[in-house]
């Protein structure tokens, strides 16, 4: 009989992380109730592994989707092993999608968007809730340091967040190293992307290049650190956002065509709540998310206001008038 792979501390590790995430789960009557998001890379390798692992334990039935982005030579091979490795895993069902990503917006954002698309299609079609992503603490500290390079406020410095429906981040905690690891100690040889060690991408730049020099300069645990502030922005966020929802049906008045908030009780806010005000508003009545660029502008109607007309939005017209802030439907 062949040697089972001895339970490593980074085995035990990934199982810790995706056991302690499984609640996150809803449980249903018939069919998965979660899928992993499965590249064949090491980081979702060891995210696999683990649950195919826990999810029976949990009570979870556990599928995976592999999304081939066509970006490269093989990539369907690479999507098919993938896909063989999770069915000898035992998780069902498993999906397999080829997506077009398209141009605009930079390739990593597109790959984004087309990834997330194929995500969106796989809940749909298993009537799963969850998709299980591998994104790991070197994520984090590198979309946290993308954020404060671009300047791009408090939202994008909170980072990536562990249980954010329908995505959940089981690894958010461990470093790259680990499921790297734990793929080798369980005998899985996991797939290294090309694009990975490209430095035309932004994000890779900041991995090998980046985060690297942090080190250097400033000593072991940038990552960590950088981790530790996405986690506390989000823990000021989280506090916000309640005092937001709180104050919004108090505040909210009915106007022709869409919604109102009087500027006399915005004004009486701290900015960042005035923000958070203006984006639910906008949000509940219109389905729409405005950038800081926006909200900021909708803010100087009742910070600024010297007379200035109506602000045009993507699918939504902003007016101050008769004391309110008028938002009506474009």
């Amino acid at each position: 009989m062949p040697d089972r792979p001895r339970l490593t501390p980074a085995v035990a590790d990934v199982r810790r992380a995706v056991r302690e995430a499984l609640p996150a789960v809803p449980v249903r009557v018939s069919g998965p109730e979660a899928l992993v998001g499965l590249s064949g890379g090491p980081d979702s390798l060891a995210l696999a592994l683990a649950a195919a692992f826990e999810g029976p334990r949990a009570d979870r039935r556990i599928g995976a989707i592999v999304v081939d982005h066509g970006l490269q030579p093989g990539s369907a091979e690479v999507a098919a092993a993938a896909a063989a490795t999770a069915r000898e895993l035992g998780l069902d069902p498993v999906l397999v999608e080829r997506v077009e990503v398209r141009a605009g917006g930079g390739p990593e954002a597109a790959a984004r968007a087309a990834r997330r698309a194929a995500f969106e299609r796989a809940l749909a079609a298993t009537g799963a809730t969850r998709i299980l992503t591998a994104h790991t603490l070197d994520d984090q500290a590198e979309t946290v340091l993308l954020g404060l390079a671009r300047g791009s406020g408090p939202d994008a410095i909170a980072g990536m967040r562990a249980d954010a429906p329908p995505f959940i981040r089981p690894l958010l905690g461990l470093r790259r190293r680990t499921t790297v690891q734990a793929c080798a100690d369980q005998r899985r040889t996991a797939w290294t992307d090309p694009h990975n060690a490209d430095r035309r991408y932004t994000r890779v730049k900041v991995r090998l290049d980046a985060l690297p020099a942090l080190e250097d300069a400033l000593g072991p645990g940038v990552a960590e650190a950088l981790a530790r502030t996405a986690a506390q922005v989000q823990e000021d966020a989280a506090a916000l956002d309640a005092l937001a929802e709180e104050q919004a049906p108090e505040l909210a008045e009915l106007a022709e065509g869409g919604i109102a908030l009087p500027v006399d009780a915005l004004a009486a806010n701290p900015p960042a709540l005035v923000q958070r005000l203006v984006r639910l508003a906008v949000e509940h009545e219109f389905g729409r998310t405005l950038t800081r660029a926006q909200t900021l502008e909708v803010a100087r109607l009742v910070t600024d206001w010297h007379g200035q007309g109506p602000l045009h939005l993507p699918g939504v017209r902003v007016v101050r008038a008769g004391g309110r802030i008028e938002f009506t439907a474009a």
